[in-house]
């Protein structure tokens, strides 16, 4: 026999506000401000009339009102209890007072009035509190409801057919799909389904369109909320949220309920500087007291998705809650394809358009960025006035995803574009003529979002792992920008402030992280400078080497930046026609495919393998960064776009 858990009832904040409004509402009307009348006693009230010093006298059956001459001599309001004088109108008319005399009311009549008041309470109440639950359910009373919102399993059209490019997690998620549609096949054998499913990944890999396309398949009802709809400032909110979204899940049941950036309300307790016990810890307590509560029985699926997996508390990603991780990655070769063919259902394209080399060109781009791509590439057809999307549609989209449009209206004086010419070239002759940087796929001079010139490289293949050969061409080809500028014009300029940045920060990772340090060796050190801080827990790392290690780590680093400065120097004034030449052209063209840099530079041209998977590593612009391609792992990149 279930055991019913006691409903528990409490006054919102909303409650407690609506009551306020109708008490504020009341003491307006029955309450209006008014002058003080003064209160005579009959006796004092004759001799006034006697003497002539009353006047707008309103002669009631039970009170008698007007004004009153006072002791300063001013006529100020007075009432008075009306006695049985029959003489009193004959006072009145000898001392030439005005009056008026006002009937009865009658009983009915003071009811009806009240009453009058009492509806317009109650149509107050409906409008403030009942109207808006039957409307939207968003009334001061439902303070504490879910904001999730429930999908008709009917209406779900959302399937594995629209998503492509991540298969292992396609295939993690069966299991689910399958329990829902038939627990009884897991039950006879005594197994159990996880209760939570959590999917974790860089932003826009698809993981709230997995979510979907599960509850798409099994045909069950999906409710969608994000994490961040749970915390309010009034502690105790978010715990009712949770309490009444598993309510409303085990109602519908079987169910998925979908959270959206858990780590919005699933951090660490205790993390923060000051004290623990706050409303968004409270939140976490109910969601885990609610995954212990359900069985998996019931039909329930709680699934979840995060960008940092690593904050999360313990006791909510350990075995028994979300005990089945998933990792949505970057797709493959593949897998892009597959995304592309996707979001181009809908997208005229012409034939000589070949989505595979599409995806070729796209390696690091997630979900969302060839969403993106296809859609830019739509646009910009449409704005020349095309039938079809062309390939030259699609290669101007892909520049704009990583780099942002065009500045075509930017004015660059002569003497910087010399400059910047000079410093791209620079990186463009680096790259070519060292043996293990990707093939350059061309170079620009024309600006786009903050970048003034870029140096596009795409590389044979997708790489996972970095040898030491490619980091040290990797510094060489950073620092070769302002090598150039210093060669050519005999200073340097602030172009090269991000190279100089990313330089630092490959040099440092090379000693401390991958040891391939000489002096060192093969050692991995902690590293203080992880980019993110959380408090309560990063703030309190120290440093745990000495600092003659410290010194020695300076020292192997700036080894490494000035030995692959002084590398890009004597490439670049070895090659000083070559690289005079291709400047000229560049400044001429503003725009050098690999062909004709190769045929500049007397190479023959790289060698491009059927099924490379060229990726756009490189771009230095001179000023910021522009977006670079997301979702690939630190430790599996091998370029970046250069600012």
């Amino acid at each position: 026999m279930k055991n019913k858990r006691p409903t528990r009832s409490f006054i919102s904040v909303g409650q407690i506000a609506g009551w306020l409004l109708l008490f504020a509402v009341a003491i307006f009307f029955f309450n209006k401000p008014g002058v003080k009348e003064a209160v005579l006693d009959y006796s004092d009230f004759k001799q006034k009339v006697a003497a002539a010093e009353v006047s707008d006298l309103t002669v009631a059956p039970g009170v008698i009102s007007g004004l009153y001459k006072n002791d300063q001599g001013q006529f100020v309001p007075f009432k008075t209890v009306r006695m049985e004088d029959p003489g009193l109108v004959q006072e009145m008319s000898a001392a030439k007072v005005k009056y008026k005399a006002e009937a009865d009311k009658s009983w009915i009549g003071n009811i009806l009035f009240n009453i009058l008041w009492i509806v317009l309470l109650i149509g107050l109440w409906w409008f403030i509190f009942i109207r808006p639950q039957r409307s939207d359910g968003k009334s001061a009373m439902n303070f504490a409801r879910s904001k999730a919102k429930m999908q008709d399993p009917s209406k779900q059209t959302v399937t594995f057919k629209d998503v492509a490019g991540c298969e292992e997690a396609k295939e993690e998620l069966e299991d689910v799909i399958k329990f829902l549609k038939n627990p009884k096949k897991f039950q006879k054998l005594g197994g159990k389904l996880p209760k939570g499913v959590l999917l974790y990944g860089a932003p826009g890999t698809g993981k709230t369109l997995l979510a979907k396309a599960v509850a798409g398949e099994a045909g069950v009802a999906f409710f969608s909320a994000s994490a961040s709809e749970f915390v309010e400032m009034f502690v105790g909110v978010g715990a009712a949220r949770v309490r009444d979204l598993f309510d409303q899940a085990k109602k519908n049941s079987p169910a998925i309920i979908f959270i959206d950036e858990l780590d919005a309300v699933g951090r660490r307790r205790f993390a923060g500087i000051g004290g623990g016990h706050d409303e968004r810890e409270q939140t976490l307590n109910q969601l885990l007291i609610e995954l212990d509560g359900f069985e998996s029985k019931q039909g329930i699926i709680l699934m979840a998705s995060t960008n940092r997996p690593d904050v999360l508390d313990p006791a909510l990603i350990r075995p028994g809650r979300f005990d089945r991780h998933i990792s949505v990655p970057a797709p493959d070769l593949k897998g892009r394809e597959e995304i592309l063919k996707v979001h181009a259902k809908k997208v005229k394209l012409a034939p000589e358009v070949d989505l595979k080399t599409v995806a070729k060109g796209t390696p690091g781009f997630v979900g969302a960025d060839l969403a993106n791509v296809v859609n830019e590439a739509a646009i910009l057809a449409a704005r020349a006035d095309k039938e079809a999307v062309e390939v030259s549609d699609m290669d101007e989209a892909i520049e704009r995803v990583i780099a942002g449009p065009q500045k075509k209206s930017r004015i660059i004086s002569k003497h910087e574009q010399q400059v910047i010419a000079a410093h791209e070239v620079g990186h463009t002759v680096v790259a070519r003529l060292t043996n293990h940087s990707d093939p350059v796929h061309k170079v620009t001079i024309i600006p786009r979002g903050q970048a003034l010139g870029y140096t596009l490289q795409l590389p044979l293949e997708d790489k996972f792992l970095t040898s030491k050969s490619e980091l040290l061409d990797k510094l060489c080809i950073l620092l070769a920008g302002r090598a150039a500028e210093e060669i050519v014009f005999g200073e340097i300029t602030s172009g090269a402030s991000d190279d100089l940045n990313k330089t630092m920060s490959y040099a440092r990772k090379m000693v401390v992280e991958l040891g391939m340090s000489e002096k060192l060796g093969p050692i991995a050190l902690p590293n203080g400078d992880n980019g993110e801080v959380f408090l309560g827990r990063d703030l309190s790392r120290h440093t745990t080497y000495s600092e003659e290690l410290a010194r020695t780590i300076d020292e192997e680093i700036l080894n490494l930046i000035k030995s692959s400065y002084a590398r890009a120097k004597e490439i670049i004034t070895s090659h000083r026609a070559a690289f005079d030449k291709l400047v000229a052209t560049l400044l001429e063209k503003e725009v050098v495919e690999a062909a004709e840099i190769d045929v500049i530079l007397g190479l023959a041209p790289a060698a491009q393998e059927e099924t490379a998977a060229p990726q756009p590593t490189e771009q230095e612009p001179l000023e910021q960064e522009p977006k670079a391609p997301k979702a690939i792992p630190p430790e599996a990149k091998q370029a970046d776009l250069f600012e």
